[in-house]
């Protein structure tokens, strides 16, 4: 589930946009009034939306873009004329006065590009540092020497033993050759 933060320095304003969003099956995550509380909010989550106004209470709308964590996105809530200060992609802008059908299409379209871009990010192979590789080659060069395996047989069981334990290739990897070298 996508995380979802409304930022209006108004907190009527954040609440009625909640509530909407909320009676269309949406999940909001918390109403701020100032970016400070924004970034409070935000702080520990993946990724996300921001829907906000132009002005908040202590900073405008690009000053709060530029602290986002690198997966979230903005949905701008502004009269048109701001519109030329949204140099960013990600930031989506909808006008003054809001219309309720085109917001709530816009906030769900948002949502589903988030989530597409999440699925992704998970499929992608992690990289491995460079001490997390030197762990594993040094495992398998222990269980080759010891146990006459060659390298396929030698990685396939650390990762049967990685899969068995539940942990990581790289601290399967630790803990056998620790574990060897006794």
């Amino acid at each position: 589930m996508t995380d979802m933060i409304i930022v209006f320095p108004k907190l009527e304003d954040g609440k009625q946009l909640r509530n909407l969003l909320m009676k269309n099956g949406f999940s909001v995550s918390g109403v701020c009034t100032t970016g400070a509380q924004a970034m409070q909010s935000i702080d520990g989550l993946e990724d996300g939306l921001i829907v906000c106004g132009y002005k908040l209470k202590d900073m405008m709308f690009m000053d709060l873009y530029s602290c986002l964590p690198p997966y979230f996105d903005m949905l701008l809530i502004a009269s048109k004329t701001h519109w030329n200060e949204c140099e960013d992609d990600n930031i989506v802008c909808l006008p003054l006065p809001i219309k309720v059908h085109d917001f709530l299409q816009t906030v769900g379209k948002m949502i589903e590009n988030l989530e597409r871009r999440k699925r992704k990010r998970r499929k992608s192979p992690r990289k491995r540092d460079e001490e997390g590789t030197r762990a594993i080659m040094e495992a398998k060069e222990l269980l080759m020497e010891r146990n006459k395996m060659t390298e396929k047989e030698a990685h396939r069981y650390i990762q049967k033993l990685s899969m068995d334990s539940g942990n990581p290739l790289e601290q399967t990897a630790k803990t056998l050759t620790a574990f060897m070298k006794k």
